[in-house]
């Protein structure tokens, strides 16, 4: 048989540690491919985080009751949203001319910015999406749809 067909086993330290990595490749195989002329930069490598198998025995899971609701308990604090978004725009756009460059930026800002502020409130059972829009101020009418 070929040498290669004698490795064919697998490529695993005895003792297994908690976290480490494994090369896929022995150093005698790094060897041989170094003599034959066909060398790569790098090899690859196959990281573990634990032992297979072996799990602790202390680990107890907390199992949930279903609540059966639909909507939530509160509702959405529209003015407390209202006032954050009044605050984030008068502070980004107070006295910014219109740049389409710049504007790209600045809707991705503001979506942040506004996104971050509504969830510190910590709403329950509400999804938070923000869509953030600049455009030219001019004479023209504009629809979105989605």
């Amino acid at each position: 048989m070929s040498e290669a067909g004698k490795e064919k086993g697998p490529r695993r330290p005895s003792i297994m540690k908690k976290r480490g990595s494994v090369s896929s490749l022995g150093s005698h195989e790094v060897r041989s491919k170094e003599t034959t002329g066909k060398t790569k930069d790098s090899i690859s490598t196959v990281s573990y985080m634990d032992e297979p198998g072996h799990h602790e025995e202390n680990t107890r899971l907390v199992q949930m009751e279903n609540t059966y609701r639909m909507g939530p308990s509160k509702r959405f604090p529209t003015l407390v949203v209202t006032d954050i978004l009044k605050d984030v725009l008068s502070s980004y756009l107070q006295e910014e001319k219109y740049d389409a460059e710049l504007c790209r930026q600045m809707t991705k800002t503001i979506a942040e910015v506004v996104k971050a502020r509504v969830k510190e409130l910590l709403i329950p059972r509400y999804k938070v999406v923000v869509l953030v829009s600049i455009g030219q101020l001019g004479d023209q009418s504009m629809y979105m749809g989605s």
